[in-house]
């Protein structure tokens, strides 16, 4: 057996793609359009590991989707959790819980689909402006 890929339905997926592959960094692996259907499917993955996807499924035709817990987040390690949070902050992206132990780190997609970022290695060591920075809303 072998993980593939966890799938998210976005509403608009242009604004997904800004986060997902513009914000976040993901890179865009495939994108299908089935007119039939009448959706779309983008894989990404994270640079130089295709081993874990993300599938945005965007149906043509709107419909509301609720979020519960039972879907948790997705979770992506990262080699500068501070660089990247900057990054998210500079495409307009509220970190909801900031890296003020250098190690942890959330943010949501358009979609309200929770991102947990997490220091690849030892956490970096406590730094502002991260340090003081409050909770946002919630993860």
């Amino acid at each position: 057996m072998k993980y593939l890929h966890t799938m998210v339905r976005v509403t608009d997926l242009d604004a997904s793609l800004r986060f997902y592959r513009d914000a976040l960094g993901l890179e865009m692996l495939s994108r299908r359009e089935n007119s039939a259907g009448r959706f779309t499917l983008v894989f990404l993955a994270a640079p130089g590991d295709r081993s874990a996807q993300v599938e945005l499924t965007w149906n043509w035709d709107p419909e509301a989707y609720t979020g519960g817990r039972n879907f948790g987040h997705l979770a992506y390690a990262v080699d500068d959790i501070y660089a990247q949070c900057a990054r998210l902050q500079a495409h307009s992206v509220t970190i909801q819980r900031p890296p003020r132990d250098g190690f942890m780190a959330f943010v949501r997609s358009p979609d309200n689909i929770s991102i947990e970022l997490l220091q690849r290695g030892e956490p970096l060591r406590p730094a502002e402006p991260w340090q003081s920075m409050p909770n946002t809303g919630s993860w």
